[in-house]
């Protein structure tokens, strides 16, 4: 069976995966960090396994002695002996589980944290670029795929190699000619695991990559639902969702059929071990180079040889499955951190942009050579038809993305090269997109402004018109909200997002489409409410509802990554152009 064809990606730039040098380096970091939990484990688990390998010493010794004749206190002395060392090897054991699964569970803890440390400071642009569905699906099914292999598979895959190497000791010390016997089966294990692990790792990675696209095209349709309804894009999304439904099976039956393979071989080779000792070692009894209780021994050993081998090579598939995760977790420290000057200050509130190109691909500008100036406490509308490069430009605008070509600068100094604290706090993007954490209604609102307290937050509340159903709240500021909370209505969910902004209080504002969830009469009440506010800022408003645009003190029309109009509202009616034609347009509909 061949592996699938891998499809050439679409326009998004995923966001990178681990190397194998950086998923070392970073499990070498792991473990100094929990190195006294996992030492804990592996000496417990040599305690019961020194405890198992007396049962077959004791058993081969009766043995021996039942040939040459022995008493009844002999047996039950062997009888004392193996029971006593099962206890103990069974107490250990269950020791060493309960540590390892609370080894598990702080490495796993740690997995996360580190993950979502990373992630909320990967920079904007990127997120922007690689969208949410790859990033949702690291942080919920690769996680999840990896608990098993955190929780289970490294400690006891640890524990298992120390197993193999005391058994391997006991049957050297038994009888060499046995322990040589146990590498007849090596050849068929060590082939078919070579081949297997040759194509497993990046076979799991494709799979892990191809589930991610699945969830990517699912969460796109699902939060675009009114866009793919009115542009009667259905069909094509569901064909987009079957084919990479598709693609992600392919690879789910090519890894299947790869454990379909290397499974029986595997334990065909146990049972040669166990066949080829009992042969090997009747032989060597009859030419009399072996005693039959040795033999008893060494076969007993070469049994229990198999069950920790078996966990190496059945947790070590795990790990293949858990290493795609981990790399892919891992692959959010590769990002490149934006190269930035934190002496970087602007040295006042005018926001230009000149010869401005952009793309999200190479060689496929979006923006082409556009120039703007806005001065401090202007108004300035972007309007134009879909798909024209308003939000784009809001977005370099506001510092999310880097112009390829051109500049974009705060009070002379470059956006990109500013820190990205520094730009949030003079600079903010509001769009359309809007969240409500889980928590209290403060600590939604604290995450503009950490030590604001009440009032404050209550007349950030009252400028955007929340105030009255704030209060309303069976608990007023402490209400729950969020995922298994107070579910807000999606305008109310909004007016949070901007009582947010009111708290971060930046003196720059781009606002996408910030009221595009509101009705229209909710919508103009609020910005009516937020003119209040934003006195004295500078907005750049990025709006289809064109009455943003007559309140505005000046206008550009975006077209095909050009501004083709620039001017107030009255002027550009008058000159009959672009604007002219959709203002008439949207006055018409209105």
């Amino acid at each position: 069976m061949k592996p699938p064809l891998i499809q050439e990606q679409g326009p998004a730039t995923v966001l990178p995966v681990a190397t194998p040098a950086t998923v070392r380096a970073y499990v070498r970091h792991l473990a100094r960090r929990h190195r006294g939990g996992f030492g804990a484990v592996v000496g417990l688990h040599t305690v019961a396994t020194l405890a198992g390998l007396v049962g077959p010493w004791v058993l081969g010794s009766l043995v021996e002695d039942l040939s040459a004749g022995t008493t009844e206190g002999r047996v039950l002395s062997a009888v004392g002996w193996y029971l006593a060392a099962l206890v103990l090897q069974s107490a250990f054991i269950g020791w060493s589980r309960l540590r390892g699964g609370m080894l598990g569970e702080e490495v796993l803890a740690d997995l996360r944290e580190d993950f979502l440390v990373r992630s909320v400071a990967l920079p904007p642009g990127v997120l922007e670029r690689a969208g949410t569905g790859d990033l949702v699906s690291r942080g919920t099914t690769d996680v999840d795929r990896l608990s098993k292999s955190v929780r289970e598979a490294v400690p006891e895959l640890a524990v298992a190699v120390v197993s193999v190497v005391l058994v391997l000791g006991a049957l050297v010390l038994t009888s060499p000619l046995l322990a040589v016997s146990v590498a007849v089966a090596l050849p068929l294990l060590l082939s078919t695991s070579r081949w297997y692990f040759r194509r497993a790792p990046q076979s799991y990675r494709a799979e892990s990559a191809g589930y991610a696209a699945v969830n990517t095209v699912l969460a796109e349709t699902v939060d675009a639902g009114r866009t793919v309804e009115s542009l009667r894009l259905g069909t094509r999304r569901v064909e987009l969702a079957d084919r990479k439904i598709h693609e992600w099976q392919a690879w789910e039956r090519y890894t299947l059929w790869l454990r379909s393979v290397w499974f029986p071989t595997v334990s065909a080779s146990y049972a040669i071990v166990i066949i080829g000792t009992l042969a090997l070692g009747g032989w060597f009894v009859l030419r009399g180079w072996l005693t039959v209780g040795q033999l008893t021994t060494g076969v007993l050993y070469a049994q229990a040889l198999t069950t920790p081998v078996d966990l190496i090579l059945r947790w070590y598939d795990e790990l293949q499955v858990g290493q795609a995760s981990l790399a892919r977790l891992v692959g959010v420290r590769e990002v490149a951190d934006p190269d930035t000057d934190a002496a970087i200050r602007p040295a006042g509130r005018q926001v230009a942009a000149t010869e401005v190109r952009f793309g999200y691909r190479e060689g496929s500008d979006v923006l082409h050579g556009i120039s703007l100036d806005v001065a401090p406490g202007s108004r300035v509308a972007l309007v134009g038809p879909s798909g024209a490069g308003k939000s784009t430009l809001g977005r370099l605008l506001a510092g999310i993305y880097a112009p390829g070509r051109g500049s974009v600068t705060l009070g002379g100094a470059a956006l990109a090269r500013m820190p990205a604290e520094r730009v949030r706090a003079e600079v903010a993007l509001v769009n359309q997109e809007h969240h409500v954490f889980v928590g209290t209604l403060r600590d939604n609102l604290r995450l503009a402004r950490a030590e604001a307290d009440d009032t404050e937050l209550r007349a950030a509340l009252a400028a955007v018109d929340a105030d009255e159903w704030a209060e309303a709240l069976p608990e007023g500021l402490d209400t729950e909200v969020g995922s298994g909370g107070l579910a807000l209505t999606p305008p109310q969910a909004q007016q949070l997002a901007l009582a947010r902004l009111v708290l971060a209080d930046p003196h720059t504002l781009v606002l996408d489409e910030a009221t595009s969830l509101l009705d229209p009469r909710a919508a103009r009440h609020l910005e009516r409410s937020l003119s209040r506010v934003l006195a004295g800022r500078t907005v750049i408003a990025i709006a289809h509802r064109l009455h943003t645009a007559h309140d505005a003190d000046v206008i550009a029309v975006v077209e095909r990554g050009r501004i083709s109009e620039y001017g107030p509202h009255d002027a550009l009616v008058s000159a009959g152009g672009p604007y002219a034609a959709l203002w008439r347009s949207w006055r018409d509909e209105g």
